[in-house]
């Protein structure tokens, strides 16, 4: 993690690569995960077991033990993003495949710039207006009824919960800008992962997930991917993503939001047998161009990267250039 000497060429492409893949590829560990573990309890074990490993790490780094009162606004800043956005995806996967959930999910920088807007921010430039316009159509276009659209019929429950994570997402980002958390970005992902993951296991316990968790039936698959997504979700992608905020531009880093969808639509397809439709592809292309539009103009308006505060916790990985994220590391 040092930056005393520039990052050789190879170590550069073997972070981003972890990035694209493994960020894309946690939409199918969490389907394979929750098909023998009850989605709360799986996703609040799972962030409770990373936050402590993280947050050993970073003391033991030397790193002060955090103020007390700089539980509440990460407990804050975790139950949006991981309770309401995480929890939102690990649910809504019952029901919706992991292709078309990350295609939902991409949208959270259309609701990071509209509510950016209504809170009184700066009113979005031509090319931000227009995909903003394009990503809700897309969305449009992708949860429309077959009989309307064509194709296959996603689940309105789950589409609208997602929707919904999304949302969670955007508000506890914007949020996070000024919640006082503590400078290091280890420390604060450690506690926003230790207080979100506490909130997970809570929602597990009142929707009563631990009636229904069964140790002797949890599946092979499931472990592992449960696994997987602690090590390299978690912490193998989350730490190669500081590190390339540190030694790249926003602007570079930030295009795991338009890659990690289409990772996870192939890796469902190929490996979970779910369906590619045309109605699929087209609301791909839209949202994934709105996104793009977004994050291009949005740029320009964006702090220069020394200015970006890119290390506050999890929402690094939203303000990286336009507040551009998926919740669901």
């Amino acid at each position: 993690m040092s930056n005393s000497k520039a990052p050789s060429p190879l170590s550069v492409v073997a972070a981003f690569a972890a990035v694209y893949l493994i960020w894309g590829s946690t939409y199918l560990a969490i389907r394979w995960a929750i098909d023998t573990i009850p989605p709360f309890l799986m996703a609040g074990t799972r962030f409770v077991i990373a936050g402590a490993a993280l947050y050993v790490w970073v003391r033991l780094r030397g790193t002060p033990r955090p103020a007390p009162y700089y539980w509440v606004p990460t407990a804050m800043v975790g139950g949006f993003l991981l309770l309401g956005g995480n929890g939102g995806v690990v649910w809504a996967e019952q029901l919706v495949p992991s292709g078309l959930t990350a295609l939902l999910i991409a949208t959270v920088p259309l609701w990071m710039v509209l509510l950016d807007w209504i809170r009184g921010g700066t009113r979005p430039r031509a090319g931000v207006a227009i995909g903003l316009a394009a990503g809700f159509a897309g969305i449009a276009l992708l949860v429309s009824p077959a009989e309307i659209a064509g194709g296959e019929h996603i689940n309105p429950l789950g589409a609208t919960v997602l929707v919904l994570a999304s949302l969670s997402w955007a508000i506890g980002s914007l949020y996070s800008r000024k919640a006082k958390v503590p400078d290091s970005p280890f420390l604060a992902t450690a506690m926003e992962m230790l207080a979100g993951g506490a909130l997970l296991l809570l929602a597990g316990s009142v929707t009563g997930e631990w009636t229904r968790l069964e140790f002797s039936e949890v599946s092979a698959r499931s472990m592992l991917s449960f696994v997987y997504l602690i090590i390299f979700g978690s912490l193998v992608g989350f730490t190669a993503y500081i590190w390339l905020l540190r030694v790249s531009t926003p602007a570079r880093v930030s295009t795991y939001a338009y890659v990690n969808p289409v990772v996870a639509v192939i890796l469902g397809a190929a490996l979970a047998g779910e369906p590619i439709t045309a109605r699929a592809l087209l609301a791909a292309v839209i949202i994934l161009s709105a996104v793009v539009l977004i994050t291009t103009y949005g740029t320009a308006r964006t702090p220069k990267p020394k200015e970006v505060p890119t290390t506050r916790g999890l929402t690094s990985q939203v303000e990286a250039s336009t507040a551009v994220v998926s919740p669901r590391r």
